[in-house]
């Protein structure tokens, strides 16, 4: 008994269309039409696209699409891959599985308000606290003094070179 493929290329071929042709109508790339015809079930990604695309190249091809997608089920079960249905739930669930359902159930309507409400609450907490923080309390200038300048008894020792007399050059 000649494989789901095989029906679906003898049957292209009595109909003598190109696999452009066929693609053209279909709208199915012309690299799964040769990967259906070839049963290359490996080329696809799921078996619902195996499914769908043979559904759709039968029916373009005129054959029975019922007994087509039967004797498909026959083929995908006594594959490996394909026996059984794909899990819903993958086989790896990590911590950024868990992160990505627990952010996926937020509400996201009642959260952006208040993160926006708690931002400007705190903008105008923390500014209004910088502004009394760099007013200063007082007069700055009244731990001054009566001078501006004092001398110590080390600096009044000290003395700069005075000028010889020799005479500076005009210009």
């Amino acid at each position: 008994m000649p494989t789901v493929g095989e029906q679906l290329r003898s049957a292209r071929e009595r109909l003598n269309l190109t696999i452009h042709q066929v693609a053209d109508s279909t709208k199915i790339k012309t690299d799964h039409i040769r990967a259906l015809e070839d049963s290359n079930w490996k080329t696809f990604s799921a078996p619902v696209y195996i499914r769908g695309f043979v559904r759709s190249y039968a029916g373009h091809l005129k054959l029975d699409v019922p007994r087509v997608v039967q004797e498909l089920e026959t083929e995908l079960a006594r594959t490996r891959d394909y026996a059984e249905p794909p899990s819903l739930t993958g086989s790896h669930r990590g911590p950024l599985d868990f992160v990505m359902l627990q952010i996926s159930r937020v509400k996201w309507q009642l959260v952006i308000p208040l993160i926006l409400v708690l931002v400007v609450g705190g903008a105008i907490y923390y500014g209004i606290l910088a502004l009394r923080t760099s007013q200063p309390k007082g007069d700055p200038y009244s731990r001054l003094g009566n001078g501006l300048y004092r001398a110590t008894t080390l600096s009044s020792q000290i003395t700069l070179p005075l000028p010889t007399n020799s005479p500076v050059p005009r210009r």
